[in-house]
Formats: C-alpha cells, structure tokens, sequence
C-alpha cells in the first residue's frame, strides 16, 4: 500500500491544477486518471486571458508549440435569425485551444506524479483516511473526475438521472487545405447560435487548421436531431464544409445554478465539473474548474492536519465566489417569457454585446 498526503482522480485542468498547487506545498500527491494523455476530451475549447493568469500560461511560450487561436469577436444569433457580430478591439479577449494539447500541458507541468490508464475500482474510507484501489492511502481525496467522477459517486448524490445536466455532443477535425480556403467561419470570431426554447446553443468555432462544432442542451431529447439541423444550416450557410465526420462525441455537465451534489466530507472535496460548477448561462466549466482548484488546494494546505470539517469551509467559499446552487434555487423568468422576449433580444446590439459575450461568456 503507498502512502501518500492526497491522491487526485482526475488529470484535467482541475485535477492538474490543484496537484500542482498541492506539490508546491511539499507535499506528496499521486494523480490518477483513467485515460493515457494526451487524450480527446469533448469541449468547444476556449479560455479566457483570466484563466491563463491564474495558471500562469505564457502565451507566447504555449503557442510555440500548441494551437492558441486569438479571438476578438463573436457572432451571437437565434436560430432561424441573421446573426450580430460584436468586435472587441485588438486585445484578444479570449483563446481558442485544443483540449487534448492544452489538458496534457497542464499535467505534465505540474510535474504531479501520476497513473494513468487506470480507473477506480475500489473507494473506501477507513481509520481517518482514503483507500484507493487498494493500492493507494491517503488522509485526502479530491474528485476532479469531471461529471461522472466515482468520488462524486462515493458521496451518495450523483451522478444520477436525478440531476438536470447538459449533454452535449461535438467534432473537432482537422480540415483540409481545400476546406480551409472554403469555409466561411472565421478563426478569430466564433459563433454562438441559440436554440429559439432558449434550453441550449450550437457553436462553430475555427482554430486554424482545426474546426470544432457542436451543440449542448439542458433538454437532452432529441438531442441527435438538433444538433443534426444545426450542423445542416451551417453547411448551408458555408460556415461548415459538405463533408463532416461521422462520429460525434459527447458529454455532461452539471451548471452550477442547478447543482445540488455535495461539495465534498470528511477528508474530500470535489472540484470542477465534478462539483458541478459550470457557468449557468455559458455553460463553460475551465475556470471555474481552475478557481475551485486553487481554493481547495489553500484550504487544504492551511488546515493540512485537520481534513475532516474542510469541506463545510469550501462549500461556503465555493457559494461565496460562484453563487447559490441548485439547493438553493433563485426564481427565474417563465418559459414563455424567455421565449417571447429572445427574438428581439438576439436582434439587440447591446443585449448580444454586454450581456450575452461580456457578462456571460467573458466574464468581464
């Protein structure tokens, strides 16, 4: 049995991140993961300048060698409508990257050592401390498994048919030299395309040479269908070349404002998409991911002998920095009247501008 300070299920952004934080404190942490990396993982890929901040990411550094796609405009639009187009100015305001690069970047330098191609097959908690696989002791835990990480499954509240998640499905292809000088969609200007239920959007986006399109609903019924007609009015529409693979992945996550899994017990926590943290209206999980990384990892450090009552401490900071969960749901506008208002809405200049890129999307 190896004993260790923490074992990480989870090698993605928030598993990378908060290893490596823990690392910098001197202490012993082993990052297990199921896949071997670089591995796929299902995403439209961007950050914002903020995430790459708080990871410390030289940008000219990473771009040597991995796509970092600068952006500094969106086209937001309603299914059905003409689309707005709103530029930000010369400063990128965002960056479009490939998850399989960008997520083995981030693991190996954290210099975390880790096991990979090994799932968890066993949990338990005993005499104070976690037992991973039988292999592995340690006083802490941390799921950063994404959605259905089996950490967030020892805990008792997910994941389940009981939680309103968002699937998605995306493809994300190399495309010719032909298809690049066809296709319409711009590099530097990714597009955003609202189902007319509001329950969703499609998004086209172009990294260079790559192209990733796709389409995530709250309402996952018929959610081949949807993303099937979206795909169509955008070969229509010259944003997405005739042939398009056949294959398209997806996934699920949890959007923070209906989350209501816990955050963590004695010893464990949860962060990122495994804690359910993903920007209500956006959707995006990466900084949020990273945020909850780098505060489990100071809560952690500053009561490092202390495991068992953490947890209710990073619960409240996690509502504190991201807002009510699902346990605590606010009232929201009626269907009918976010059906009603989105036409006009989409149309509006400022609305897709301050509210739907800015404040939703950019954070800012």
């Amino acid at each position: 049995m190896r004993e260790l300070d923490a074992v990480v299920v989870g090698g993605g952004p928030a598993g990378s991140t908060v290893a490596g934080a823990l690392r910098a404190e001197g202490w012993d942490v082993l990052l297990l993961d199921k896949a071997e990396f670089p591995r796929d993982k299902t995403c439209a890929g961007w950050v914002t300048p903020a995430v790459l901040d708080l990871l410390g990411v030289d940008r000219e550094d990473y771009a040597r060698e991995h796509v970092l796609q600068p952006i500094h405009a969106f086209r937001i639009g309603l299914m059905g409508q003409p689309a707005r187009e709103n530029r930000h100015g010369e400063t990128p305001v965002s960056y479009g990257i490939r998850r399989c690069e960008f997520d083995d970047y981030l693991l190996r330098r954290s210099g975390v050592t880790s096991v990979q191609g090994e799932k968890v097959r066993s949990l338990r908690r005993e005499d104070g401390r976690w037992v991973v696989n039988d292999a592995y002791r340690a006083p802490w835990l941390v799921g950063a498994g994404g959605h259905f990480c089996p950490v967030a499954a020892e805990l008792g509240d997910g994941p389940g048919g009981h939680e309103l998640a968002v699937t998605a499905k995306e493809a994300e292809f190399r495309m010719s030299p032909a298809q690049q000088r066809a296709c319409a969609a711009r590099g530097d200007t990714p597009e955003l395309w609202f189902c007319r239920d509001l329950k969703g959007y499609g998004w086209i986006f172009r990294k260079g040479e790559y192209l990733n399109i796709g389409l995530g609903r709250e309402d996952n019924h018929q959610l081949g269908e949807h993303l099937d007609d979206f795909v169509a009015a955008m070969q229509a529409a010259g944003r997405a070349p005739p042939e398009m693979p056949g294959h398209y992945k997806g996934h699920a996550y949890l959007l923070h404002g209906h989350a209501r899994r816990p955050l963590g017990g004695p010893g464990c926590l949860l962060v990122g998409d495994a804690a359910g943290l993903a920007y209500t209206q956006s959707g995006e999980g990466i900084r949020p991911a990273v945020e909850s990384a780098l505060l489990a990892a100071r809560l952690m450090a500053a009561h490092r002998d202390d495991p068992p009552g953490v947890w209710r401490d990073y619960d409240a900071a996690v509502r504190a920095r991201f807002g009510p969960r699902g346990d605590r749901p606010r009232p929201g506008l009626p269907q009918w009247l976010k059906r009603f208002a989105a036409p006009g809405l989409m149309r509006n200049p400022w609305f897709t501008r301050r509210v739907v890129t800015e404040k939703w999307f950019l954070r800012l």
